[in-house]
């Protein structure tokens, strides 16, 4: 429930969700981009100024619009980045977004060096 008080003075309820997955580009990446090899980054300064341990990864200073759905649903915490995600923590939902992230295989050439063929790919017959 949204609050036009703030954060409903500090109560806390069930989240509304079981899970919450995120697919999408530089607008919600959270970090994906700081474990490849890509131009696509945002894991220093000024990003991530707003954020009590400096640059995260998002292409802000400060939450992106994921963040404060999750928020509003009722999450503890930031949703992880798949890259960094281990074990049962991915069955609470995961960010899979990545900047430079497109369709095409001709988007984000020169910044990303993953492919959605490849992906598909190997999901399906590996």
């Amino acid at each position: 429930m949204l609050s036009l008080f703030g954060d409903n003075y500090g109560t806390k309820g069930e989240p509304q969700v079981p899970c919450y997955f995120i697919f999408g580009d530089s607008l919600v990446d959270n970090g994906n981009n700081n474990v490849i090899r890509s131009l696509a980054r945002a894991d220093y300064l000024p990003y991530g100024i707003d954020f009590p341990d400096g640059p995260t990864g998002r292409f802000s200073n400060g939450k992106t619009t994921v963040d404060v759905i999750a928020e509003l649903l009722g999450f503890d915490d930031y949703i992880p980045p798949y890259a960094t995600a281990r074990g049962r923590e991915i069955l609470g939902g995961v960010n899979f977004a990545s900047a430079a992230a497109g369709i095409r295989e001709e988007t984000g050439q020169q910044f990303v060096l993953i492919s959605f063929s490849v992906s598909f790919y190997v999901i399906l017959f590996d």
